[in-house]
């Protein structure tokens, strides 16, 4: 591209040379940054006399996969910071326009290996976006137990929910179970459930679940379907104080993840096009600039200053 327009040569070896050393002071300020958010003595705890007055914030966290040349399609963990303002939009449920919360300002980070690790990474992120002076905050993802190992680490003090359209997706797929794949009959059983676990009564769900299982066990004893009754019925008790979603959406608060599954389709786009495959170092020496560009130009910008110019 630079070659076809603007007749600027630059060799293959050159461009890979270049990442690498850039890439490398990159993951070495995230590091320095890591350092000075986690070693904060008050981050576990409230500052003496301090008012927490700051803009309301949240983070989603998910995961998607990539090509990593000599290992296969691996995990990539990956998180949004953002502020939440307010806008107008459909309910979910009803379909109503309504004053609703809306996430604003996303920044991303993302993370090719452990939970752990990413975790800190997107604590580090928070932290510097002022996380510790939000009046309030949130934490939104799926039903993957890793994300609220993370989110009880790190974001101990914050609301949680799991994001709407996933437990919309669990609740079609015990209709499914309960009904017979896409019938009538799955459906209705859905939509008539629908308000139910918007009124934050997972539990109810959770119980009717459970009570289809048992049937389904008493009438064939081993049977798997009813193994899959009492996995769904565990879902929507295990995370039923995350599911209470008409009392956040009344709060104003977001309840969908849809910021970061957005930000999982555009590292995709970047880094699973076809025929791509990567090797570890050069995926990790542009991983941090991929999620810079995502967060608009003022975050890019500040990064390639840092990494250009490391002694100004």
């Amino acid at each position: 591209m630079l070659d076809k327009v603007g007749q600027i040569g630059l060799s293959a070896s050159t461009a890979w040379h270049t990442v690498q050393q850039y890439g490398a002071r990159a993951q070495a300020l995230a590091e320095v940054q890591r350092r000075a958010a986690t070693a904060v003595p008050s981050r576990r705890e409230p500052i003496a006399g301090a008012i927490r007055q700051g803009p309301r914030q949240g983070v989603a966290l998910d995961g998607g996969m990539v090509p990593i040349r000599g290992e296969g399609w691996k995990e990539l963990k990956l998180g949004c910071h953002f502020e939440v303002g307010v806008g107008w939009e459909r309910d979910p449920r009803t379909c109503d326009w309504g004053p609703c919360g809306q996430a604003r300002g996303m920044r991303y980070v993302a993370h090719l290996g452990g939970p752990e690790e990413f975790g800190q990474a997107l604590y580090t992120l928070a932290f510097r976006q002022g996380w510790t002076r939000a009046a309030d905050t949130l934490v939104l993802g799926d039903g993957a137990p890793w994300i609220w190992n993370q989110a009880k680490e790190h974001f101990f003090d914050s609301l949680q929910a799991v994001d709407w359209y996933h437990a919309d997706q669990h609740l079609a797929a015990a209709g499914q179970l309960l009904h017979g794949e896409g019938t009538p009959e799955a459906q209705a059983w859905r939509e008539a459930r629908q308000g139910v676990l918007f009124a934050g009564q997972a539990a109810h769900i959770a119980q009717e679940l459970m009570a289809a299982a048992e049937q389904e066990q008493a009438r064939r004893p081993g049977s798997a379907r009813a193994e899959e009754l009492r996995t769904a019925a565990g879902y929507f008790r295990d995370h039923r104080r995350r599911m209470q979603y008409q009392e956040l959406r009344e709060e104003l608060w977001p309840i969908g993840s849809g910021v970061v599954e957005s930000g999982a389709k555009q590292y995709k786009g970047r880094f699973a096009g076809p025929g791509m495959r990567w090797s570890r170092p050069g995926f990790n020496a542009l991983l941090p600039f991929r999620s810079a560009v995502m967060g608009g130009t003022a975050t890019f910008d500040a990064l390639w200053h840092a990494v250009k110019c490391p002694s100004s």
